[in-house]
């Protein structure tokens, strides 16, 4: 799966992922969802290393915490959430080895389109004394 089709992937879920960032409760149901499914995935390296400050970053910014974020990114990672749990994936998860290559491209495009936002977020939880264990 090339960057392209991954950013189309992507696009495909922003309207639900506008509907779920104004529903707190559902976008924490989500989130729980993705932590669980992320356990389930193969060791991926850098594709799924920022996952937990982008968790952390969603829901910093649902409950206010932090706000100096355009909704456009919030949408564009809650987007490639969905993808994962619900989209019709490109590649079946059950094809070994190779079957969750459309959901890493699909986060790897997430990735580079909003790495400067998850980049000051991770910047300003280190000015307010946020621990990693807090993520």
């Amino acid at each position: 799966m090339d960057l392209e089709k991954a950013k189309e992937a992507l696009e495909a879920f922003t309207g639900q992922a506008e509907q779920l960032i104004r529903d707190p409760g559902k976008l924490e149901e989500l989130l729980r969802q993705f932590e669980a499914k992320i356990k389930e995935l193969p060791v991926a390296g850098d594709a799924l290393s920022r996952v937990p400050l982008m968790i952390s970053m969603i829901r910093s910014y649902i409950t206010r915490e932090y706000t100096a974020v355009s909704p456009k990114v919030i949408v564009t990672l809650v987007a490639a959430i969905i993808y994962l749990l619900k989209g019709k994936d490109l590649i079946p998860d059950d094809i070994p080895v190779v079957g969750y290559a459309d959901d890493l491209a699909v986060f790897a495009a997430a990735f580079l389109i909003d790495e400067p936002e998850l980049s000051a977020y991770a910047q300003w939880r280190a000015e307010n004394g946020k621990t990693e264990e807090s993520i």
